[in-house]
Order: C-alpha cells, then sequence, then structure tokens
C-alpha cells in the first residue's frame, strides 16, 4: 500500500474512534480497527497527535461535501432541494463540532481553505437552484449563504442551548423571507 493512502486508511479508522475517546484513543485500538500493526501506525505517523491532528484536518477537507452537494438529486420543488442542501451542511458542520468538542478545541483549528472548492460549492449550489431562481428575490448565493449560516449556528448545540435546528426549519426560515410572494424584509 503507497504511503498516503496507508495514511488515508488509518486517518479513517481512526476519526470513529477519536470521536468516541477523543485523545485518549490508543494506536492499539487504531490499527486494531484499521487492520494493521501497531508499529505500522507509527510508520505512517511520528507521533499519536500527529495522527488526531490528521483525522481534524479530515474533518475539515471540503472535497467529501463538495462531492455529495455535486451530487445532489436537483428534483422536486424549492423547499425539497434546499432542504436536502441544508441537511448536508448540518451533517457536516455536526461532525466538525463533536469532534472539536471532544478533542477540547477552544475556536477554529488551522485548516486551509482552496478557492477551487468555493467556486465549486457555488457553482454546484447555482445548478441545484437554477430551477427555481424565478421563485427567488434573492440570488440562489445569498439564499445559500443564509442557509450556510443558519446550518452552522444551528446545528451547534452549544449556541441553540441543546435544540438544534432541522434543515427543514432552516429552508423555512430563509424561504418565508426569500420567496417572492412572501411579505418584505424589513431589514431590522
Amino acid at each position: 500500500m503507497a504511503p498516503q493512502q496507508r495514511r488515508d486508511t488509518i486517518v479513517r479508522a481512526a476519526l470513529p474512534l477519536v470521536l468516541e475517546h477523543g485523545r485518549a484513543v490508543t494506536t492499539k485500538q487504531i490499527a486494531d480497527a484499521a487492520g494493521i500493526a501497531e508499529g505500522t501506525v507509527f510508520r505512517a505517523f511520528d507521533t499519536k497527535d500527529d495522527l488526531v491532528d490528521a483525522v481534524v484536518a479530515a474533518a475539515f477537507d471540503m472535497e467529501p461535501y463538495i462531492e455529495a452537494v455535486e451530487r445532489l438529486d436537483g428534483s422536486g420543488s424549492l423547499d425539497d432541494v434546499l432542504t436536502r442542501l441544508a441537511q448536508l451542511q448540518i451533517d457536516r458542520f455536526a461532525h466538525v463540532f463533536r469532534l472539536l468538542s471532544v478533542l477540547g478545541v477552544q475556536g477554529p483549528p488551522k485548516h486551509e481553505v482552496h478557492a477551487d472548492w468555493l467556486e465549486r460549492i457555488a457553482q454546484a449550489h447555482r445548478g441545484l437552484l437554477a430551477r427555481h431562481t424565478d421563485e427567488l428575490r434573492l440570488t440562489p448565493r445569498e439564499v445559500m449563504r443564509y442557509v450556510r449560516l443558519l446550518a452552522f449556528s444551528g446545528s451547534n448545540p452549544h449556541i441553540t442551548d441543546g435544540r438544534t435546528l432541522t434543515a427543514a426549519e432552516i429552508v423555512s426560515l430563509v424561504l418565508d423571507g426569500a420567496r417572492k410572494e412572501g411579505p418584505p424584509c424589513s431589514g431590522d
């Protein structure tokens, strides 16, 4: 197995264990989950902390999310499409928040945001909402900005006092202020 492929396999196996045990996870648990010898972990990573850092970096990798958005079914009503998009965002944010909480991370960890990620996400959103632009008085980009903001804050149990928002609640909040037939936004 190529070194990067081995690292990726170990990180995938380690993620559920890190979510369960935090930094107390053992390299033996990780090796067992990956189906490798414990020494192989240390051939791929210098330390357990390096491995945990790689797990956090993988959680922030936007590629799986972008691919999920690009594969998303765009059929149905505007509510249907936005609900599917909101659910993807909720799932991603909840996963990241859980990982950071288990690890005791205070504040956002450093991670790289690639410009091509942002463009691919924007393009996928535009494509999914293209059939529905005549129903909106906001651009698809602005609608998705509101969905993202609500998914981010609404999926964080620390912000929501333990009552996270559902995708349907987010979509209702956004569309009731974005539909052409709705009342004008007051700006308050």
